[in-house]
């Protein structure tokens, strides 16, 4: 009976001392909760797509906590979701315009010639690999094959006739798309931009008419006839500063080949 009894005061003797011990190491190596962190968390969309330049909605809101990120740093969440976190952190959320992306061509299938036919993966990245960086004669244009679609978190981009077209209404300006387009051709836009410049080319005229009839040639046109000096043409190629822009029109109607749209919309003149 005896051993009984000092085993057990063994066993017991040591689950108290391991006890004692977590307790202890609990309190030296405690943890401290941010509050404001954890309901900044809370009101973040929870997408963790990484579009607000951190590795996740975790990381932008210690960003934001900390003070290193604006309150309306989240793409997906919005002005909607800027307010909340705003009053989380005390402070007056900045008023932004929504932004969405753009693809800069429209080289369809029509309208772009091609060296030869391919046939291998469907995958724009893997044509880095390829003679001349794919079939198309432009080197500038859209690939086609879909790497934009798949990275896509919100099902807002598609392929139509070998060229991918955004969804504004679904875009959530994350830029996963941005980051996977090997030709570097989708940029962002205010989801209000009432023209663009839907190619990307860096060729001069002549290389550029003899690829695709719908690329910008650099001819100046439209540079010229903006009343409101919104547009500039740099490497043969025309910008235009969505700011300065007044949607008058003037430069889609101008321009000779039809290249400045509504992004994301119709073309104002139809080609």
């Amino acid at each position: 009976m005896s051993g009984i009894l000092i085993a057990t005061a063994i066993v017991g003797g040591v689950g108290l001392f391991i006890g004692l011990f977590l307790g202890g190491a609990a309190i030296v190596f405690k943890v401290e909760v941010n509050e404001k962190e954890e309901a900044v968390l809370a009101a973040l969309p929870g997408n963790n797509c990484g579009g607000c330049g951190f590795p996740g909605c975790a990381g932008l809101a210690a960003a934001i906590a900390a003070g290193e990120a604006p309150v309306n740093q989240c793409p997906v969440g919005g002005e909607e979701v800027g307010k909340k976190i705003a009053e989380i952190m005390g402070v007056e959320a900045e008023s932004g315009e929504r932004k969405v992306a753009f693809v800069q061509c429209q080289g369809t299938r029509d309208k772009i010639k091609l060296d030869y036919e391919y046939v291998g993966l469907q995958d724009c990245r893997m044509l880095a690999f390829v003679p001349n960086g794919g079939a198309k004669s432009c080197n500038f244009g859209c690939l086609g094959y879909g790497s934009c679609v798949e990275a896509c978190p919100f099902d807002a981009i598609h392929i139509f006739n070998g060229v991918a077209r955004v969804d504004k209404e679904a875009c959530k300006a994350c830029g996963k798309c941005i980051s996977v387009c090997p030709k570097n051709l989708i940029t962002l836009v205010p989801y209000s931009a009432k023209y663009a410049v839907a190619c990307s080319s860096g060729s001069k005229g002549p290389v550029t008419m003899k690829d695709c009839r719908a690329g910008c040639i650099g001819c100046g046109i439209c540079m010229k006839n903006c009343p409101s000096g919104a547009i500039k043409v740099e490497n043969f190629n025309a910008t235009i500063d969505q700011e300065k822009c007044t949607g008058c029109g003037i430069c889609a109607e101008k321009c000779p080949k039809k290249v400045i749209i509504v992004p994301n919309g119709k073309a104002v003149i139809e080609g």
